[in-house]
């Protein structure tokens, strides 16, 4: 089977570094310090095919070595002195570590952490229904954005391959106010959330003027700290609606004018200075 075709390919790979670095050897006076050991992954559990690069503080590759099937690896530093020992697999995160040589063998084992994975489901917090194609983003403390996509039919929403550690995750639905909350990601296997999303508050009216209701009244919607949140135009019959709104202390200006109509011929290139004049009733 594929297992075996990718055990095999490995096996091959590390016949040929080992090779290599044997062949090397005489050439560097056979001086060179062993630091082996083991990579591991959750629960010590080995990581084959892990690879593992020795690196001088110069950026300098000096040695690199396949992980076995039981996960050991082995590289030679040419002499005493610290290096930096790179590991990397395949669903992990790669690991960066200091060994020091002092002629001695060196034993060193790494342990490598997975990425993890993030699933939840958005709801509506007054009925508890699923919301699909809400919008899931998921950014790290910094504010860059790690992942983002929609939830499906049941409010669900999955993303794998995430570094663990706190992230952020903000959901924005349609009809719905957005949401924004702090979540760990844990080190193993999948973190699970639920989000529950308020529906947003709806003003409506109608705008009144001294003979009825005034159509193409300009209502602007302000919040608490000045921001424009919404603006409308009433229609013929003077109502306008502001939806998707928090709750809180709001300010509604409306402005508007009865509409005037002047009749005008134009000729030739046109007419030029066709004033209107606007004004509220009684004025």
């Amino acid at each position: 089977g594929a297992a075996e075709d990718t055990g095999s390919e490995g096996t091959r790979r590390l016949a040929a570094v080992a090779t290599a670095a044997r062949a090397e050897e005489p050439a560097s006076g056979g001086g060179g310090v062993p630091v082996r050991g083991f990579v591991r992954g959750a629960e010590s559990a080995p990581v084959p095919q892990a690879a593992v690069t020795l690196i001088s503080l110069a950026g300098r590759q000096l040695g690199r070595s396949v992980a076995q099937a039981d996960g050991s690896y082995a590289v030679d530093a040419p002499g005493s002195g610290s290096y930096v020992l790179i590991a990397s697999a395949d669903g992990f995160q790669p690991q960066a570590s200091t060994v020091v040589v002092n002629g001695e063998p060196v034993a060193y084992d790494i342990l490598l952490s997975g990425t993890s994975g993030l699933t939840g489901l958005v709801r509506a917090a007054e009925s508890g229904q699923p919301v699909k194609d809400a919008m899931v983003i998921v950014t790290d403390v910094r504010g860059d954005l790690l992942a983002n996509g929609t939830t499906g039919e049941q409010g669900e929403f999955s993303f794998a391959e995430l570094v663990p550690g706190a992230v952020t995750v903000a959901v924005n639905a349609a009809g719905y106010r957005p949401r924004a909350l702090p979540v760990e990601v844990g080190g193993t296997g999948v973190t699970r959330v639920e989000i529950d999303l308020d529906s947003g508050a709806r003003v409506q009216g109608v705008v009144h003027a001294p003979h009825g209701p005034l159509a193409d009244a300009r209502v602007t919607l302000v919040d608490q700290a000045g921001n424009v949140v919404g603006s409308a135009t009433t229609g013929t019959d003077g109502a306008y609606a502001f939806t998707d709104l928090d709750g809180g202390e709001y300010t509604v200006i409306a402005t508007g004018y009865p509409p005037v109509a002047t009749a005008l011929t134009v000729t030739g290139a046109g007419t030029d200075a066709h004033d209107i004049e606007l004004a509220h009733p009684g004025e």
